[in-house]
């Protein structure tokens, strides 16, 4: 039974606190989502436990994922993936619709060209390793992809399954790993549950590979509602390094019916993959939300990140000038077949998302540049700063691209290229060490933290912590066009969800135990972009401050990292740009 009265006083006390959370309570004063009474439907006696072992643990079955676990086999290991979707079918994935093929004997720049010129967009903030290694390897993978019939169907679960198949590489879907497990100083394993199946599921490994995405908070309008940085907290709970939280992935939505992600990017599900060759940009930062700040109200655009004349305002974010016009967003698209982009509209219809038409920003509240958030790489293998664990696509802070869009199809091509080479690396590594048995107290420890919202008497559910944070965290002052008062004010709440709110989430079934997990990793991101954004005391690329609108190149030509503390708590480096990480902590 629920306790009617008691959460009628919350409210009423959160509303006579004022700000983002008591919004948060009043939104929720029709729903009947937040403290309550657990009744669960798992029978926790009978819950069944499991242990695999294999060589190369793959987590993640998206193009990152498909090629790890692909390229590892290659390499002599043992593999196994398992993913909280279907292969091929969740995360972003499916919806990216172009893939940069760099062919040498083709394109006008060379690659060194290439990499200056992205490096010039990126204001420095692209590691030049992996830039580098997009345009060497691109059109390596587009042709396997070919092979397997990748560009013949808009849907890739057939296409992936075939090089997968033929390999009898064993997957595991719908499920939801929650941890990654640390035994003398490296990592040896993995744990989660299934979604269909009553089981806590542990999985021995000589090495890992997170291919698992990056995240929001769970914006309506973008198709990233599944991604909520599991990969990336998993890392940093277990002592790795993760990067990148402060930049801003900008794209929107469409003004009329913002929330309807089909209405709004349907065609780019329906459409055929394509390649896209060069044309080094400097889009999808933060201009439309600088323009929605200073003029209000959505925003009518031209091409990407290209503000039209009617709505144009002063200052805002530095966009270099040669990438204003030709090659920039206001340029035209190359001649080539469909340019990764969405087909064009009948007459009548209002221009796509970026491209035309009214549109409103925070479709994609909470996740990072492509390829600019994650795992700090310790060198080009995508190896992190723990012995064993590598991460692959947007799962690794590899700073591809920097902190600004600079290359059309680079994400999926990058994903292709990153889940190869950490595939064959992790998979020479796990031949020179042995698999660790992991202590009986340490694995009823991880279980017991697995199904504790199972177990809670009562609790906040995890859609009513979700809302509240999505309150909190994705209104355009707040993620976006920053200021260091409002900042701080939304780390107070963001705390409070953190230490009293996220201890105390419940649920009563294997989906909302999943949605628990997730919304702990999406609080703890969200405290990471809020202390990363005011460490930051300067404007680039897709991070701005108004109240440092300027770029910094004395103090800021590094990047932040992010690490647990040996005391539990969150700490902060800076890693200059060009460098590789130090990695002890």
């Amino acid at each position: 039974m629920k306790k009617q009265d008691d959460n009628m006083s919350r409210r009423k006390f959160m509303t006579l606190a004022g700000g983002a959370a008591s919004f948060a309570a009043i939104s929720a004063m029709g729903m009947h989502m937040d403290w309550a009474i657990n009744n669960p439907d798992v029978d926790l006696d009978a819950l069944d436990i499991k242990t695999i072992k294999t060589d190369v643990l793959v987590v993640g079955s998206g193009m990152a994922g498909l090629f790890a676990a692909v390229k590892a086999h290659d390499a002599g290991a043992k593999v196994l993936m398992v993913s909280k979707g279907r292969l091929g079918a969740s995360g972003q994935t499916p919806f990216a619709k172009g893939i940069f093929a760099y062919d040498k004997e083709k394109e006008e720049l060379s690659i060194d060209e290439f990499v200056a010129k992205v490096s010039r967009s990126a204001l420095g903030t692209n590691n030049q390793a992996y830039t580098r290694q997009l345009a060497e390897y691109s059109l390596d993978r587009v042709n396997e992809l070919r092979d397997w019939g990748f560009f013949e169907s808009s849907l890739y679960n057939k296409s992936f399954s075939k090089p997968i198949e033929e390999r009898n590489i064993p997957v595991h879907e719908r499920v939801t790993i929650t941890h990654l497990i640390k035994e003398d100083e490296r990592v040896v394993g993995a744990a989660g549950f299934s979604i269909d199946e009553q089981k806590v599921l542990f999985y021995a490994a000589k090495s890992i590979i997170l291919c698992t995405g990056a995240g929001g908070f769970k914006p309506n309008g973008f198709p990233i509602c599944d991604l909520t940085h599991d990969g990336t907290v998993m890392a940093y709970d277990i002592g790795a390094k993760v990067t990148g939280k402060e930049w801003n992935d900008g794209h929107p939505a469409r003004g009329e019916n913002p929330a309807a992600c089909y209405d709004g990017w349907g065609d780019m599900f329906e459409q055929k993959p394509s390649t896209t060759g060069i044309g080094v940009r400097h889009d999808l930062g933060v201009d439309m939300n600088y323009m929605a700040y200073m003029s209000g109200g959505a925003a009518r655009m031209g091409p990407p990140g290209m503000e039209s004349k009617e709505n144009a305002v002063s200052g805002g974010p530095y966009r270099p000038e040669e990438f204003s016009g030709g090659d920039g967003p206001g340029g035209p698209p190359q001649d080539r077949e469909n340019e990764g982009r969405r087909p064009p509209k009948k007459e009548g219809e209002g221009g796509p998302p970026g491209m035309g038409g009214s549109v409103v920003g925070g479709s994609s509240a909470g996740m990072s540049i492509h390829k600019a958030e994650g795992l700090v790489p310790i060198n080009d293998k995508c190896e992190s700063t723990v012995p064993g664990l590598y991460a692959a696509g947007d799962a690794l802070g590899s700073y591809m691209a920097g902190g600004i869009y600079t290359q059309i199809g680079s994400s999926l091509a990058g994903s292709a290229v990153q889940g190869a080479i950490a595939g064959e690396t992790a998979a020479n590594y796990s031949k020179k060490v042995k698999t660790n048995s992991i202590s009986t107290s340490k694995l009823n420890s991880i279980k017991k933290d697995i199904i504790a919202p199972l177990k809670r008497e009562a609790g906040y559910s995890p859609a009513w912590v979700t809302q509240t944070l999505q309150s909190i965290m994705i209104p355009n002052f707040i993620i976006y066009i920053k200021k260091e008062n409002l900042m701080r004010a939304a780390l107070a709440y963001v705390e409070e969800l953190r230490d009293h709110h996220v201890p105390h989430l419940r649920a009563s079934n294997l989906h909302e135990l999943r949605l628990a997990h997730e919304t702990k990793n999406m609080v703890i991101s969200a405290e990471m972009k809020l202390k990363t954004s005011l460490m930051r005391t300067e404007s680039r690329c897709s991070h701005y401050r108004l109240d440092f609108p300027e770029m910094d190149d004395e103090n800021w030509q590094a990047w932040i990292n992010i690490y647990k503390g040996k005391d539990g708590r969150m700490k902060f480096e800076k890693q200059p740009f060009g460098q590789w990480p130090n990695k002890a902590v």
